[in-house]
């Protein structure tokens, strides 16, 4: 074996699981698919393990394609941010960023800020992926993903742009029929709508400034993979729900909402900028994590 690694064979093989297809690895990579191919099977022979299961439809990794694809997409981040820093020290950011985010938070937060952000780097373009699902970063290519969480410890690079502040909410026409209680353990009579990208969606969790816990579940009517569904039904008086203010901001400035036990603050959350490990970042990645880190931190 050759002391040199293949470098090459594994920045393809990072590019073909960004891209789920070799044929479209090769497209981006200007090579023929042949060369792709070639590159990877070269790759397998050298580790002497199967990257890939393909079929006439699929393509999935292997065991051993999953404990390299990590490193692999580094290695060709890297060389790629390496050559662009080589280039030219000065040339304006210029190329793809692809960037996750949550439903909610790409519609009503960062939508209208990405506009100021492409006209101020015209040679950028942004690949923006809307899911409430937490995405793999490296597996799929992502170069940055905003994250409303509670992160757990991870390899990924976290920078945390500010909290998020929760509301308990309902129609007011709710409180009035139902009553508004002051502990949260009252809301386990009431009509839960709940969030499910949660570890425990069903169990409500709230702490007071004196340090006083509780937790609550109520009887769920609705459980949603997004927040932003669920406000109609809140509108209408169907029950209660624990969300964010960019979900509910503006139907509590509205009056169509009210929010209580104001006293007490729902399971700490914030607003993070996600990274994969590793560096340097191409210009571009940098320009947009430095632009969202000003815009969004700002709140």
């Amino acid at each position: 074996m050759s002391k040199l690694p293949d470098l090459e064979g594994l920045a393809v093989f990072a590019k073909v699981v960004e891209l789920r297809s070799f044929a479209a690895a090769a497209d981006d990579l200007a090579m023929s698919k042949a060369t792709v191919s070639k590159a990877v099977t070269r790759l397998e022979e050298r580790l002497g393990a199967r990257l890939f299961n393909r079929t006439s439809r699929r393509l999935a990794l292997t065991d051993a394609g999953q404990s390299l694809v990590e490193r692999a997409a580094r290695v060709l981040a890297e060389a790629q941010a390496a050559e662009e820093e080589a280039s030219s020290q000065s040339s304006a950011p210029r190329g793809v960023v692809r960037l996750a985010a949550p439903m909610s938070l790409g519609i009503t937060t960062l939508g209208p800020v990405l506009p100021a952000f492409l006209d101020a780097y015209p040679e950028v373009s942004v690949e923006l992926h809307l899911s409430d699902a937490t995405v793999d970063l490296v597996g799929l290519g992502f170069d940055l993903a905003l994250r409303v969480a509670a992160l757990p410890d991870s390899s990924l690079v976290a920078r945390r742009l500010r909290t998020i502040k929760r509301h308990v909410v309902a129609a007011p026409a709710y409180w009035d029929k139902n009553g508004r209680p002051t502990h949260p353990a009252g809301l386990a009579d009431h009509r839960g709508l709940t969030y499910g990208h949660q570890s425990t969606p069903e169990t409500w969790r709230f702490q007071k400034a004196n340090g006083e816990e509780a937790a609550v579940r109520p009887r769920s009517v609705l459980r949603a993979n997004n927040g932003d569904v669920m406000v109609p039904a809140l509108v209408a008086g169907a029950g209660v729900a624990v969300l964010p203010d960019f979900i509910v901001g503006d139907a509590l400035a509205a009056g169509l909402l009210e929010e209580i036990l104001t006293d007490w603050t729902s399971a700490p959350i914030a607003l993070h900028l996600v990274m994969p490990p590793g560096g340097p970042r191409p210009a571009r990645v940098d320009a947009l994590a430095a632009y969202l880190t000003r815009t969004l931190g700002r709140a």
